[in-house]
């Protein structure tokens, strides 16, 4: 089974560790100075999730835009779930095909060390909704 219920929840979890990104005082002005649109099509359940790491602010925003993304990732949501909690290797996930992109692959290699100091605030994130499934 799913990790998460619906479209609504990934929004809420992994969109919302974007979000706490956006607005960290030290990891925020790192995402932005990426100067890339990151858009990633998960799957069951199905929610296309674009994040814009642009000055002058960095936007999560979930569904199809209009402004054309530097790199694009498609995965299971239960894939980008194992990945914030810092249980999946990306590269390798990307190696197997697990993980597909289109895209310069390097500059979504380059936000990974910065995804890691958000692990823990995902974690916390999604403590209550592991509790009740518990």
């Amino acid at each position: 089974m799913a990790y998460f219920h619906d479209a609504a929840e990934v929004d809420q979890y992994i969109g919302g560790v974007f979000r706490a990104a956006a607005a960290h005082d030290e990891i925020g002005p790192k995402f932005k100075a990426t100067d890339m649109v990151l858009r990633v099509y998960y799957s069951d359940p199905d929610v296309v999730m674009n994040v814009v790491m642009k000055e002058p602010e960095m936007t999560v925003t979930v569904g199809d835009e209009s402004e054309p993304a530097t790199v694009t990732l498609l995965m299971k949501s239960d894939t980008g779930d194992k990945f914030w909690r810092g249980e999946y290797n990306l590269a390798v996930g990307l190696a197997k095909g697990e993980v597909k992109a289109k895209g310069p692959v390097n500059k979504i290699l380059k936000l990974v060390p910065l995804a890691k100091s958000l692990f823990p605030i995902y974690r916390a994130l999604v403590a209550d909704k592991d509790a009740a499934n518990a």
